[in-house]
């Protein structure tokens, strides 16, 4: 079995390489303006960069490898950018799908396509609204969510109208070692700065909203698990089954670390729009694939911690 994986460079990319070479799975990758570190990538298997917008290139490679699996995790995927950046995140995002979904529509290749999606289509979500559901109406605060619709309704349509094999995952807020620009990212790193004498503070925003939080690892299993069981064409939340207050999650990370740092808020990490609680209802995919949340956050903070450990 072959998969191709978009966007190999980000987060994901490498925890969902590592899971599927134990698989015996061949695996082929690319990416464009990584954002986690690479060349560990290239001692475990094919990559190449490509840039989502060149459907020559892209087509021509998925025409070579012709994958028997696809995960879609390409894509410009930070809000704040893309309010910076809000063309180039459309275009990445939006036109980069669809290159996707042509060449393989042209090609006449029948792989299964997992499309990552996120929660950030949903917008605004009331504490009477959660956990979210699937059909909650999707009402994006940023360019980056009006991107993801746009993702996710191409994989529907393309399922509809040429019988793609694709599955949408709407995925919500996920963690862990090698994470960069999150909650838990931002308090791990800053609290080993502190252990090792680097700083004296850890900044903080507003630490009363809840925020469920998934191990990365875990959500791979869930994507492996949809590409096996999943209803070609739906669209699954993949999301904690707990709402973690922030200020829940600063005290994991002070519990595990030996240094007494000083708490700091600081004004530019408040958000106008942030919702009080943001946690999805992931029942869907639990129904249909068997999924479980198993890494709980203790754990999770406490390898993000010894990632840090090893790279400050």
């Amino acid at each position: 079995m072959k998969a191709y994986i978009t966007g190999v460079g980000g987060f994901m990319g490498p925890h969902l390489v590592d899971f599927l070479l134990v698989k015996g799975i061949k695996v082929y990758g690319t990416y464009y303006n990584p954002t986690t570190e690479i060349e560990s990538l290239k001692s475990k298997i094919d990559i190449e960069e490509c840039d989502l917008r060149d459907k020559e290139k892209l087509h021509a490679i998925i025409g070579n490898f012709n994958p028997d699996l696809i995960f879609h995790l390409g894509a410009q995927s930070y809000p704040t950018v893309s309010w910076e950046k809000p063309i180039y995140t459309s275009q990445t995002n939006i036109e980069g799908t669809l290159n996707l979904f042509e060449a393989i529509r042209k090609l006449k290749i029948n792989p299964v396509v997992l499309a990552a999606c996120s929660s950030a289509e949903y917008g605004f979500v009331t504490p009477e609204e959660v956990p979210v559901k699937e059909d909650h109406s999707l009402l994006p605060l940023h360019p980056y969510g009006i991107s993801k619709v746009a993702t996710d309704l191409l994989a529907y349509q393309y399922n509809k109208n040429f019988g793609i094999r694709s599955l949408r995952a709407r995925i919500f807020n996920t963690t862990g070692p090698r994470k960069v620009n999150d909650v838990c990212s931002d308090f791990t790193k800053r609290a080993i700065m502190v252990e090792k004498g680097l700083s004296s503070s850890i900044l903080v925003g507003n630490l009363e909203t809840k925020r469920a939080i998934t191990d990365v690892r875990d959500i791979i299993k869930a994507f492996w698990l949809l590409t096996q069981k999943g209803k070609y064409g739906d669209v699954y939340n993949l999301s904690g089954s707990k709402a973690y207050k922030i200020s829940e999650i600063l005290q994991l990370v002070l519990d595990n670390i030996d240094a007494t740092p000083k708490i700091v808020q600081d004004p530019k990490l408040i958000r106008p729009t942030d919702e009080p609680i943001i946690i999805g209802d992931s029942s869907k995919l639990i129904k249909d694939t068997a999924w479980s949340q198993e890494i709980p956050l203790e754990k999770t903070i406490k390898d993000m911690l010894n990632h840090w450990r090893g790279v400050i």
